[in-house]
């Protein structure tokens, strides 16, 4: 890095000032968006730029592939404009899917060439040690090598990006850009590069084109948005990793009750982390006038794991969604599945029928899951996160009648406080067990974790071990705290879903809007974890 240029720094302050001020004073309207390109180039070849050849190609190859595509779609068009008398049905039937099959060539070139970029990246050195591993059972001297591989920053990120552009345009549902730097901007934007949220070309790629005139207005929202993303971060977040990293070093050697509320504070870190991150970016976007989307929904209030990743990672969810799951569940393979299941014996009975048609939904919702757990990291504890949560929701996806019934039967009313709280709290704790193989440094540690949870508790060992993780009580009551702003804000966000606070504000008193303002300032200024010896901890989703 040639100097510091992290969200969380005064250099990003100035940066994003200075870019302001030149965005919105440049003469040449219909180019504005160069500024943003230019920003958006110095702001990765500050921070990546030993990595800047892999963000190059993967917009190089997507914008390219995109144009052919695009160039075959037309050229069979006109020529079935041309050949409209002389062809009969079967031969433009014949045609149009040799034409598919082509478009579905290319866009396979350009899904292996960037995915296998990131596969290769990532996983690697997963791979090579379980092989490893594996022939060391059978007694193969044989050894696979593993390498030194650096991911560049934001990676998966952009490649999400890009290759869901090129899907899009596959399906003919956006045009392909004509003009490679804007779809480097597109790429590359500087305030969604480091953690999202991953953009839809039709949302975001007009924006970041078309020119924005200065509003005080949407800069003061995108100001308050920052701040709120500083109070998460470094507030809140950097205090809990400092004993969650003082875990992670010697994790083996803590009993149940440490790991037990070392996961409880990690769900309050990962959410003030990850959340506090796309609050800056999202922020630092309004200023220049684009929005990007909400990438949280108070997702600790959710009453299933279903709903808890609708409301979770927002944009991941939408990409799987859109280019991993319709396809699957709606793919020949699984829907002929599901009618030779129907018309089976067990397939006429009230459970089978009820089996058979959620099994492609049920089925690709565990693929989907086993996809986000691989993309989380390259460790099988990353994979045992996606199965766990896959199957959860495969399951509940295939029991819902007998949950309803159950229901039903007891005379529950669903929006009764109690059993809303009991689904709340029901689904955190599959939220928490998943949480165990993020924090865990391996598989068999997390699931020694597990087992501890239930037989390793003693809260006076605990308690001597917490106590020398780096935190003092002052520490604990800045968390609690700003725990409980958080708490507070999600709640009025609850019941008012079609505003935001920031709306909120602007209708108060403007002594009272000011001292709120000043309050969050201070308490960041006061209560951030920074200043002199000090390094700030890396967002959490920096490097996927």
């Amino acid at each position: 890095m040639l100097f510091n240029l992290t969200y969380t720094t005064l250099n990003f302050l100035f940066f994003v000032l200075l870019t302001m001020f030149v965005y919105f004073l440049f003469p040449a309207k219909k180019y504005k968006w160069t500024v943003l390109l230019a920003a958006s180039v110095f702001f990765y070849a500050v921070i990546g730029y030993k990595y800047a050849y892999y963000i190059l190609f993967t917009s190089l190859s997507t914008f390219l592939i995109a144009l052919w595509m695009e160039r075959v779609a037309q050229k069979s068009k006109q020529l079935l404009k041309d050949k409209k008398k002389d062809w009969d049905r079967e031969q433009k039937k014949n045609y149009k899917n040799k034409i598919k099959i082509q478009k579905r060539l290319i866009m396979t070139l350009a899904l292996v060439l960037n995915f296998g970029i990131l596969a290769f990246l990532k996983y690697y050195n997963m791979a090579a040690g379980s092989l490893n591993d594996l022939l060391g059972v059978f007694g193969i001297g044989f050894s696979a090598p593993t390498l030194k591989l650096v991911l560049p920053l934001g990676i998966s990120f952009y490649t999400f990006q890009s290759m869901g552009y090129i899907v899009d345009v596959y399906r003919e549902k956006t045009a392909a850009q004509r003009n490679p730097f804007k779809l480097l901007l597109f790429v590359s934007f500087f305030p969604q590069i480091i953690q999202g949220p991953i953009s839809i070309y039709d949302q975001l790629a007009h924006q970041l084109f078309e020119p924005h005139e200065f509003d005080f207005n949407r800069m003061k929202h995108g100001m308050e948005l920052i701040l709120w993303g500083f109070f998460k971060k470094l507030v809140i977040a950097d205090r809990a990793y400092v004993l969650i990293g003082a875990v992670e070093k010697d994790y083996g050697s803590f009993g149940g009750t440490t790991l037990t509320f070392t996961i409880l504070l990690y769900a309050i870190q990962l959410y003030a982390d990850f959340s506090g991150g796309i609050d800056i970016s999202r922020g630092v976007a309004q200023i220049f006038g684009i929005d990007m989307i909400d990438n949280f929904k108070r997702p600790y209030f959710s009453k299933s794991i279903n709903e808890y990743w609708r409301r979770w990672h927002i944009s991941l969810g939408g990409w799987m969604k859109n280019y991993v799951f319709y396809p699957i569940a709606m793919s020949n393979v699984f829907i002929n599945a599901s009618k030779k299941m129907k018309n089976t014996r067990f397939g006429k009975t009230a459970a089978g029928a009820h089996i058979s048609k959620v099994l492609p939904t049920s089925v690709a919702s565990l693929i989907v899951f086993l996809i986000v757990g691989i993309w989380h990291g390259s460790d099988w504890k990353y994979v045992a996160f996606g199965v766990w949560n896959g199957v959860i929701i495969m399951l509940s996806i295939i029991m819902q009648p007998l949950f309803d019934g159950a229901v039903d039967k007891l005379h529950i009313n669903r929006k009764n406080p109690v059993f809303v709280g009991f689904q709340i709290f029901r689904t955190l704790i599959v939220v928490l067990v998943g949480y165990v193989f993020d924090v865990a440094p391996s598989f068999e540690q997390g699931m020694r974790t597990i087992g501890l949870f239930f037989t390793g508790q003693n809260f006076a060992v605990g308690y001597e071990e917490i106590s020398k993780l780096g935190l003092i009580p002052q520490d604990y009551i800045v968390l609690l705290v700003g725990s409980i702003v958080i708490l507070a804000a999600s709640i009025i966000q609850e019941r008012h879903p079609e505003t935001t606070i920031r709306e909120m504000l602007d209708k108060k008193h403007f002594v009272s809007r000011y001292v709120l303002l000043y309050l969050g300032v201070m308490a960041v200024l006061i209560f951030g974890i920074y200043g002199s010896g000090y390094n700030a901890a890396d967002f959490v989703y920096m490097q996927f």
